[in-house]
């Protein structure tokens, strides 16, 4: 299903080289200030530019549709559409019958039937985040007091934020592409937040980020690290009464539940699959392997532009406990 959520509820629409792409918001109280000004920040550090990022430049320009009057929200469903300009659908022809390596391509058209829009990735694509990212600056609005960062960590590899230009500039010309790591820090959390088990904090993010093309893991706190040490290394000492804690190997959450201290993640994205290198694929017609050149606008490191869509993927998700 295209839908998220209950309380903070939204459904995304459209495709890389449809007319148009867009989300709708259902659940937003009445009476927030808001207008496309609001949303402009946010979309603006998910634009393509910087070195090793897509040459596709659209512009990106959000239009509310429904759900506001006289610069505040009504409480009906909030409706934010974006039109695609810059398509160049001519590059995606060979792929009918060649499906990408570790693209959606063939997973699509099964499922589909063969009437999915392969152009771009069609509803897979990665374009699709920038109605997440206008869905998550609304849910930033509803969290008073509480503040979302998302940095790059790594790239390639490498947690060195001097050695990141080397790197995707050496993957682009190779004709190849890199993954990265993102970290996510949320301040100002109450306690509470979240329930046991199967709507835990830690599960609804979770949903929410994997959500995202690319991303392949998530830990939160010590993540995986924490298997490896003992509980007198990996406990949290708690010193105050507000729940302030020494350390924070929990990244913020026990039990599912948000414990007041900073929630921290961490979130793992994987290479670009569209490169400009050679590679094998099945020719569904044919029946045969075959030598794949991939045409096309892709990002040679998703990971620089992924810092502002897993903040709104947190802030969707803290919108329902909100």
């Amino acid at each position: 299903m295209n839908s998220f959520g209950s309380k903070f509820r939204i459904s995304i629409f459209g495709e890389s080289h449809g007319t148009a792409i867009g989300v709708v918001i259902d659940g937003v109280p009445p009476g927030v200030e808001l207008s496309e000004d609001d949303l402009r920040g946010d979309i603006a550090r998910r634009k393509s530019g910087a070195r090793g990022t897509t040459q596709r430049k659209e512009a990106d320009v959000p239009y509310i549709l429904s759900g506001t009057y006289n610069g505040r929200t009504t409480g009906a469903p909030l409706t934010v559409l974006f039109h695609n300009k810059n398509t160049v659908s001519g590059d995606y022809k060979n792929l009918a019958d060649h499906p990408r390596p570790s693209h959606a391509d063939f997973v699509a058209a099964r499922k589909y039937l063969g009437f999915n829009d392969p152009r771009g990735g069609g509803h897979f694509s990665g374009r699709i985040t920038l109605p997440l990212v206008a869905a998550g600056a609304v849910a930033k609005k509803l969290l008073k007091g509480i503040s979302i960062e998302a940095r790059t960590v790594a790239i390639g590899g490498s947690s060195d934020p001097v050695q990141f230009d080397r790197i995707v500039s050496a993957a682009l010309a190779d004709g190849d592409s890199v993954g990265g790591i993102v970290e996510c820090r949320a301040t100002g959390l109450p306690v509470g937040l979240g329930e046991p088990f199967f709507d835990s904090v830690e599960g609804l993010v979770s949903h929410l980020v994997f959500a995202i093309p690319a991303v392949r893991g998530i830990e939160f706190g010590n993540g995986f690290g924490a298997a490896a040490l003992r509980g007198s290394q990996n406990n949290d000492m708690i010193v105050s009464e507000s729940g302030l804690t020494a350390t924070n190997n929990a990244g913020g959450i026990n039990g599912g539940v948000t414990n007041g201290n900073d929630m921290v993640f961490r979130v793992a994205i994987k290479p670009t699959p569209s490169i400009a290198l050679p590679q094998q694929t099945f020719n569904t017609r044919t029946g045969r392997v075959e030598t794949l050149e991939i045409r096309g606008r892709h990002d040679a490191c998703i990971a620089l532009r992924a810092p502002v869509v897993v903040e709104a993927a947190l802030a969707i998700a803290l919108a329902q406990f909100i």
